[in-house]
């Protein structure tokens, strides 16, 4: 796996589970890291230089997640359409797996359908609530990410998969 936060200055790093600002309410990540697999980060390098051309900055929260804080988040959450189960492992415990926004180029963020980690309708890909400029910037999202390899998940707008995620092992190796 390969730090992302090296490859490109302009996205913005926002790992919310190093801070309390998370659905736990407490910081479970011991640091704010980036890792994904190489494949994977070139992927979403290519998706974040397709937003700056577009006056756009990519805002990530989350990316590699080791096993044993799978586990953490199933005993709060144990509903697989918001956290997978830790007998399955997650496509994060693969570094395969990204949850990531969009800010405009002065870094402030996009408004989209519901905050990251709203386990509720509002931030289903499909929830018709939203305003229009929420769903806009939502389908640019996951337009360009598409485009770029990686699949978005039904039951929340702001996670994506790389496409070919199960050829790689769940890992438990501890951030630092």
């Amino acid at each position: 796996m390969i730090d992302f936060s090296t490859l490109d200055p302009h996205v913005i790093f926002d790992i919310r589970y190093a801070t309390k600002n998370n659905f736990t309410h407490q910081a479970v990540y011991p640091v704010a890291r980036c890792l994904l697999r190489k494949s994977v980060a070139k992927k979403l390098l290519m998706a974040a230089k397709d937003f700056e051309s577009r006056g756009l900055r990519l805002v990530v929260f989350d990316c590699y997640r080791p096993l044993s804080i799978q586990k953490k988040f199933w005993a709060l959450v144990p509903d697989e359409r918001y956290v997978a189960n830790p007998a399955k492992g997650s496509r994060h415990n693969r570094g395969a797996a990204v949850d990531v926004s969009l800010a405009d180029a002065s870094g402030h963020e996009l408004s989209m359908p519901s905050g990251f980690d709203n386990f509720t309708e509002r931030a289903h890909r499909n929830w018709k609530g939203s305003s229009l400029k929420e769903r806009k910037n939502m389908k640019l999202l996951e337009s360009v990410m598409e485009r770029h390899g990686f699949i978005g998940l039904p039951t929340e707008w702001w996670h994506f998969d790389a496409k070919g995620w199960k050829r790689f092992p769940i890992e438990d190796i501890p951030l630092k």
